[in-house]
């Protein structure tokens, strides 16, 4: 029997052991997943903390379920580890490492990198490799094929490596790593239908196979590429609404009224998370290679990323017509996170207004219904309680954050004045000096 067909076989009868390198936001949902599934699943981390709250049955990521976890670990079906040794043991490992950009904004691949040359330490034949972690077209056949094939072991025969994009939306109520659609791309046929199998026993959204790795990567990238241009778009809109004296979000409801040719994108302070502000600029430092030049994304980076100079100039004139400066005026800021509902701050657009403000001589206050404490460029803050003094006192009270935690009415009640970001007052009564990004 082929090497492919016995893991099929113990991927199908679940006697298959699965390993999961990194347990962030993707990994760990992932993981426990995994192990609901049936599967004895393995969790590699190089944070001791995460390793030590898997392993106690303590959540740290929205996108988990408590129980979920407590059960998985308390049955024996899912612990962590910082020792890969125990890659040895396994029949597949996903990588879901972290791949930021660095100083330079291009790839920094290292994390998959050290993640490989580790399961490469331990590959053995009949062993299944996915790396989920969002990079640019041709990393697994460039990066991860040639340094597991340093071991003399030959992919598509001996072992099977395959790319599937992670799809994590966090926060999202109707999509979850268990229901989302799974993309698949194998370096070989064998590859993508032992990859296939595995998540088809894990998943119940629909496992959709690709005709190699680099078409997988490069849809992940597409997708969030998508996104990034359309939200400049809406940006875009709403800085020139806002000169022409048009509320930007009447303009999108009226245009998403049309029931074909139109997808409603909503403007905001700026790009948050660590995928759209990142990842097409994967393919921005990729098409170089190809002497092309991506000019539509890097101008709507250009777009997203003056979005919180805009949010602080808004600032400033709001206080102005109230005969006050940012100077000296205690700017209250309501939500830290880079989207409603969730306790993720990457690359959130409110740290740069937070470090604009600061520069321009504001005094802060800061509330997060998900976020009690953060820090950036090594500076700590603490989330206040959002209380109707507060925001009495505030000079201006500014929605960062459309949390559904806070309490609209009493925002809308107390505040002197009230600039509004997100459109969170949308169905709230509105303060007298209220103003609409």
């Amino acid at each position: 029997m082929a090497l492919s067909d016995r893991l099929i076989d113990k991927l199908t009868d679940k006697t298959a052991v699965i390993g999961v390198i990194g347990l962030g936001y993707v990994g760990l949902p992932l993981a426990v997943e995994k192990a609901k599934a049936g599967y004895r699943v393995i969790g590699f981390d190089v944070q001791q903390k995460k390793i030590d709250m898997v392993n106690a049955g303590v959540n740290y990521i929205g996108d988990v379920i408590d129980e979920d976890l407590r059960v998985m670990v308390g049955s024996g079906s899912l612990r962590a580890t910082s020792d890969y040794s125990f890659l040895s043991d396994m029949d597949a490992v996903a990588i879901c490492v972290p791949t930021p950009l660095d100083i330079y904004q291009q790839p920094d691949t290292s994390y998959v990198e050290l993640s490989t040359k580790a399961i490469a330490d331990y590959l053995h034949p009949g062993m299944l490799v996915v790396l989920e972690s969002t990079t640019y077209p041709g990393t697994t056949e460039e990066l991860v094929k040639p340094i597991l094939e340093s071991t003399g072991l030959k992919c598509g025969e001996d072992f099977f490596l395959a790319y599937s994009p992670e799809r994590v939306d966090p926060g999202n109520k109707s999509f979850n790593t268990k229901n989302t659609p799974k993309v698949v791309g194998g370096i070989t046929q064998s590859c993508s239908k032992v990859a296939q199998t595995l998540y088809s026993q894990v998943l119940d959204g629909e496992v959709h196979v690709v005709s190699s790795p680099s078409v997988a990567e490069m849809e992940k990238i597409y997708e969030n590429t998508f996104r990034h241009i359309n939200i400049a778009l809406a940006n875009e809109m709403a800085v020139l609404c806002d000169r022409m004296g048009i509320n930007v979000w009447e303009v999108i409801d009226a245009a998403k009224s049309k029931p074909y040719g139109f997808m409603a994108f909503y403007p905001g302070p700026g790009l948050g998370g660590h995928c759209i502000p990142v990842d097409p600029f994967y393919l921005t430092w990729k098409a170089r290679e190809y002497n092309y030049h991506t000019r539509l994304i890097e101008l709507a980076g250009e777009i997203n990323n003056t979005m919180p100079e805009f949010v602080v100039q808004k600032i400033g004139d709001i206080l102005n017509k109230q005969q006050k400066s940012i100077n000296g005026a205690t700017v209250y800021l309501l939500g830290v996170a880079y989207k409603r509902d969730i306790d993720d701050y990457r690359e959130s657009p409110v740290l740069k207004i937070i470090e604009l403000l600061e520069e321009r001589g504001a005094n802060l206050w800061i509330s997060d219904t998900h976020i009690s404490h953060f820090s950036y460029k090594g500076r700590s803050y603490e989330s206040v309680e959002l209380t109707e003094e507060r925001l009495s006192t505030a000079d201006i009270a500014v929605i960062t954050t459309d949390h559904s935690g806070f309490d609209y009415e009493l925002i809308g009640r107390a505040s002197r004045s009230l600039f509004d970001t997100r459109n969170g007052m949308k169905d709230s009564g509105k303060p007298q000096n209220y103003h609409l990004l």
